[in-house]
Parts: structure tokens; C-alpha cells; sequence
């Protein structure tokens, strides 16, 4: 079970009580006094000697510390003097994580929710470079550059207007368009997916009020238009729970059942397609999955992805449009 934000804050007093070379080597009592003024909270005998064998033993945590109860003087220490879970080294998929995230982050510096926590932001993005560098000096990883979000300079103007309830007036090129149209738009959600973000709101172009995804890459320019509208009910979660990506048909969703070979099965069953993925089989022919989502680009382009290691058993005008697809690529390569 991962650890919750409390108990890595007592590891890292309790590291630190360990290493103060300047207080005599703590005993059970002093390092619950410490931890606990720390804290600011009663943490109980039982918590810390919980602590304690995590910090040794826990597989998930990965600290290992050398952390020794001398029995004569019931004091603890570390048998190596130089450890500490600060030193820890960091694996490959968490510095990749962090790389993600703090691109992400530094993207949106101007927001003032990240400007709130800027300095920490910097010390973390400082630390990781420095890492990074190590390692890649080293040989041992290679980091692709963070990806610059096109249309990220819009995203503080269009929060503000989400918030405000504001109609927002966009210029919009859209790929089967020579010029850009303009729209004014209820703004109510922002999404990123596959390294673009997108707008969903109703444009009051669009007969019947129907909501719209506009892609911020695409946006040529905005402006306020200081009218107000009225507070819709929009859920992101309901809206887009049967989706793959950002495309939301107003179809029904589907039962899509797809088998995969059992290779490219273990992958789909550590990284599931989407939230309603259930396995209705798994042995040595096929991994068989079935989803309940609703049929859109999206989603035909994440099984072509897949080439030759899946197959769409239902619905039929699925199978048959992959199929079509499939059939085209092949006339390429004629």
C-alpha cells in the first residue's frame, strides 16, 4: 500500500534524528519526542516502531536503512554512518515522471496556482536536472526534451474565464479550413492528451448548443469579450467516461471485445486501454479484453497502434473499419 504523505514526513524526521551528530544517539522515547514536535501531533510508540521497520524492511519504500538498536544503551543508529533515505538513488521511471511533470509545470509558470509554489518547483527542476545529467554523462539513460504545449500561453486567460463564467471570442483554424473562423465560446473544461491541450465548451455558432473540443495548437488568437453565462452543469469525469482521448460522440458507448496475442497481453494488462477494461480470457492462444466505450478516431487509431497483434471480434462496424484501414496501408506498400 503506498505510504501517505504523513508517514514520509516521519521517515525523514526520524532520518534526520538518526544523523544529528550533535544530540546524543536517540533512544525509542527521544526519537517519538522528536518526530512528534516535528509534527506537531501525539505520534504513538507503536507508529514509530512501525516506522522503524518500514524503513528497514519495506520493499515499496526501497530505503533499506541499516537502522541498529544498540541493546545496552536502547539507543538506535545507523551501521552505516553515511546513509540516509535522502540519498537514495531515484529509478529511471520516476526521474521520467518528474521530467514530465515539471515540464508540464514550468509550461505554466503565469498560472497563479503554480506561481504559489515556484521556488519549490525551481529547486525540484534544478535537482532533477542535475540528476539527469548524471546519468546521461553515465550512459545509463537517454531523456527526450519535454515537449513545448503550442497554444499554452492561452490556458491563463481561458482558466479565468472558465472560472468567471466568461464567453471567450477565439479565432480558430481548424485542418480542413484555409482561414480561421471565429467562434465565441462558453468555455468549461481544459484536457491535455498526447501532448496537446484542449478547450471544451459550447460555441454559440453550433445549432442546439452542442458542446465543442477546440485544440489550443490551433487557436490563432483569443480575446475577452466581457459577457458573461450561465453556470452549466458540466462533468469532465461523466462526459468523457466512456471516451478514449478527447473525441465524445453523442452514440451510445459499445461492448468492444478485442483479442490480443498473449504478449502484447501482458502490456495490456499492466497498462489498460481505458477505466471499464475487463479480461474475459488469458491463456497461452490470446488475451481477451472487452471495453465499454463509445466508437471514435481515437480509438481506431490505438488499435491500428497495435498492428498485428490484435483483433476486433465486436462490434462488426469496428472489425470492418479496421479492417478498410488496414486493407489502405497495405496499398502503400505495393
Amino acid at each position: 500500500m503506498p505510504k501517505n504523505k504523513d508517514a514520509v514526513s516521519r521517515y525523514r524526521w526520524i532520518d534526520e534524528r538518526l544523523r544529528n551528530k550533535r544530540l546524543p544517539k536517540p533512544t525509542l522515547d527521544n526519537l517519538i519526542e522528536y518526530v512528534s514536535e516535528k509534527m506537531d501531533a501525539a505520534i504513538s510508540t507503536r507508529t514509530i516502531q512501525k516506522d522503524i521497520q518500514d524503513m528497514r524492511q519495506d520493499p515499496e519504500l526501497n530505503y533499506m536503512a541499516p537502522i541498529v538498536y544498540d541493546r545496552s544503551s536502547r539507543t538506535y543508529r545507523y551501521d552505516d554512518e553515511s546513509f540516509s533515505i535522502s540519498n537514495i538513488p531515484i529509478e529511471e521511471a520516476d526521474l521520467q515522471g518528474l521530467e514530465i511533470a515539471i515540464g508540464i509545470l514550468e509550461q505554466f509558470r503565469s498560472l497563479p496556482v503554480v506561481q504559489q509554489f515556484e521556488d519549490a518547483i525551481l529547486k525540484i527542476a534544478t535537482s532533477l536536472k542535475m540528476n539527469r545529467e548524471a546519468l546521461q554523462h553515465k550512459g545509463l539513460i537517454k531523456f527526450a526534451r519535454a515537449s513545448q504545449y503550442k497554444g499554452a500561453e492561452y490556458i491563463p486567460e481561458i482558466v479565468d474565464a472558465i472560472k468567471n463564467l466568461e464567453v471567450i471570442r477565439i479565432a480558430y483554424q481548424s485542418f480542413d479550413r484555409n482561414e480561421p473562423k471565429e467562434h465565441w465560446v462558453e468555455p468549461y473544461h481544459l484536457r491535455e492528451y498526447q501532448h496537446r491541450f484542449y478547450l471544451i465548451g459550447k460555441s454559440q455558432q453550433t445549432r442546439g448548443g452542442a458542446v465543442v473540443t477546440f485544440a489550443l495548437d490551433r487557436v490563432v488568437a483569443l480575446w475577452p469579450t466581457m459577457k458573461h453565462f450561465d453556470e452549466k452543469n458540466f462533468d469532465d469525469a461523466s462526459y468523457f467516461k466512456h471516451a478514449i482521448g478527447i473525441t465524445v460522440h453523442d452514440g451510445e458507448p459499445e461492448n468492444v471485445v478485442l483479442s490480443f496475442s498473449p504478449k502484447q497481453g501482458k502490456y495490456i494488462k499492466s497498462q489498460p486501454i481505458h477505466a471499464s477494461q475487463q479480461v474475459l480470457a488469458d491463456n497461452s492462444k490470446e488475451c481477451r479484453i472487452s471495453l465499454n466505450v463509445v466508437i471514435n478516431p481515437e480509438l481506431t487509431m490505438t488499435l491500428l497502434s497495435y498492428g498485428a497483434q490484435v483483433k476486433v471480434l465486436q462490434p462488426q462496424h469496428l472489425a470492418d473499419k479496421v479492417a478498410e484501414e488496414a486493407k489502405e496501408m497495405m496499398k502503400l506498400y505495393k
